[in-house]
Order: structure tokens, then sequence, then C-alpha cells
């Protein structure tokens, strides 16, 4: 029988500020860390056949750390933009990033839209970044259109179901995910994807993110082929 293969799969890359703490390091170098598994993960996964991967590298309530941590992630999130900019194409992976744009910098923004441009027609592995992400807020956001959408006759309310919905929100024309993997022991979903997730298989590992390799990879692939999804049936 044919190995089953998740579609899409969603992590949540904890443990970089522990990660480093454990080892008397500055924090921002537990992201850097966290950001050069991240491209192994990718390439891997890319390789592997899978076709979406969406990360969660930076959440909304994630303002409320300390001043230069935020200024640190900013900064290598534009670095590591760029260098998936650059080796993207010859990867032959698309990048797409989801979230509110509102708070983010200009320079940061154009960067962005950049690496979004020039990666969309490539025809691998579609890699997400959730990035000032926040599940309820995006439900929120997706509402409050839906509602002028239907003020504006655009939409009739009649029409609203679950898949109306799910093409209000930042995921619209992508397939739920199959597997939802989360790093550092931690066994909750912090507003990642509340959607999204309502009939994935959800693997919790006490890896700290960036000890996580591509070999954990294919375990969790290997153990999401042996679950017996029912979908709500007996």
């Amino acid at each position: 029988m044919d190995e089953l293969l998740p579609k899409h799969i969603a992590i949540i890359m904890d443990g970089n500020r522990r990660w480093a703490k454990q080892r008397n390091l500055p924090v921002k170098l537990g992201h850097k860390e966290g950001a050069e598994t991240l491209k192994k993960v990718v390439r891997y996964a890319n390789k592997r056949g899978i076709e979406y991967i969406t990360v969660y590298a930076f959440s909304t309530e994630n303002w409320k750390r300390e001043k230069d941590e935020v200024d640190s992630l900013m900064s290598l999130l534009e670095y590591y933009l760029d260098q998936f900019s650059k080796e993207a194409d010859s990867e032959n992976i698309v990048i797409k990033v989801i979230g509110r744009r509102n708070e983010l910098s200009e320079k940061l923004l154009k960067k962005i839209d950049e690496v979004v441009a020039g990666t969309k027609n490539n025809t691998g592995i579609v890699f997400t970044i959730a990035l000032n992400y926040g599940g309820r807020d995006e439900i929120v956001n997706a509402i409050k259109n839906l509602v002028e959408d239907t003020q504006n006759n655009k939409i009739d309310v009649d029409d609203i179901n679950e898949e109306l919905i799910s093409n209000y929100l930042y995921t619209k024309n992508m397939p739920d995910p199959d597997l939802m993997i989360r790093t550092s022991g931690e066994l909750r979903t912090s507003n990642f994807l509340p959607w999204q997730l309502v009939y994935s298989e959800f693997l919790f590992l006490d890896k700290l993110w960036p000890d996580f390799s591509e070999k954990d990879l294919e375990d969790a692939i290997k153990v999401f082929s042996k679950r017996n999804r029912k979908f709500g049936a007996k």
C-alpha cells in the first residue's frame, strides 16, 4: 500500500528562546538557529512531496515581548525573506505570507511583496509564513468582509456556508492542514489556524524547534501515515 503523505503540514515552531537560554546565549541567536532549521525543513518537505507547509512565525500577541527581541525578530525575518527570494526559484518554492499587515514596517512589507510576487509562478511546495497572525483576528476580519459584501449585495445571506467562509480567510484556495506539529512540549494551538485545524492530526514533541531535524519531520510523516482519520464518521 502506498504511504499516506500529508498534503499540508502546519508547524508551531516553539522553543527558540528556551534553546538559547539553556546554552546561555542571546535570545536572538535562538531565533537565528530556528530560522536555519526552518530552511532545512522546508527544503526537505519540498523534496518529500509535501504540497503545503504553513509555519507560525510571529503572532499578534508576540508584540508584548521585549522591544529588542521583537526588533531582532523582524530584522531576521527580513534577512531570511531576502535569502529565500534568492533561493526559492532554484528550489521551486512558492512563498506566501499571511497575517495582519498594519503593524509591519514599510521596509518589511516591501520585502514580503517582492518575495511573494517573485515566487508565485513556481510549482513546488507552497511555503506560507504566518506573520503578525492571530486565528481569532483572522476570523473577525473574515466576518467583517463577509458582512460588507452582504450589505453591498455581492452575496446573499442564504449562500453563507463553511466553504464560503473559508474563502474569506487568509488561507483561501489552500487545503486545511492534515497534520499540525508543535515543538517544545507545549500542548496547545495558541490561536494558530483555529478554523483550519478542526480535523487536523496533532503531534506534540518535547524537542525544541532549533533541534528539530529532517528526520523528525520524516518521523512525523510516518506517525501521520498510521493515523486513522475518520472526519467525524464512525
